[in-house]
């Protein structure tokens, strides 16, 4: 039980650091310099932008400075966490979740 809150407990205070809004950008606008990035970000506004409005927090967490890597983000996106639903390879294929990934790249580097 001691062990359960202890492990509750960082993970509140892990999800506390950072901001969970950015506000507005002070780096100017957002440059997408790959197709990669810019196939990713019409993704993004499909399929993410409804619950993670511009990568900010909404209905879910902010994505934009999210400490997850591509790989984590995959399986949460995969598998669902919390009141986020999972997305099949049918409904979000391989291809279109990597495009996505690279759009958050930007998103977090800005």
């Amino acid at each position: 039980m001691r062990y359960m809150t202890l492990a509750v407990m960082a993970v509140l205070l892990l999800c506390a650091c950072g901001t969970p809004r950015r506000g507005e950008n002070i780096a100017g606008p957002l440059t997408l310099s790959t197709e990669k990035e810019v196939r990713g970000e019409k993704y993004f506004m499909t399929y993410c932008n409804k619950c993670h409005p511009l990568g900010e927090s909404g209905v879910g967490f902010a994505l934009n400075n999210k400490p997850l890597t591509g790989p984590l983000i995959r399986t949460q996106v995969r598998f669902g966490a919390g009141a986020m639903p999972a997305f099949s390879k049918e409904f979000l294929p391989d291809e279109k979740l990597d495009d996505i990934l690279a759009y958050l790249q930007v998103l977090r580097e800005h």
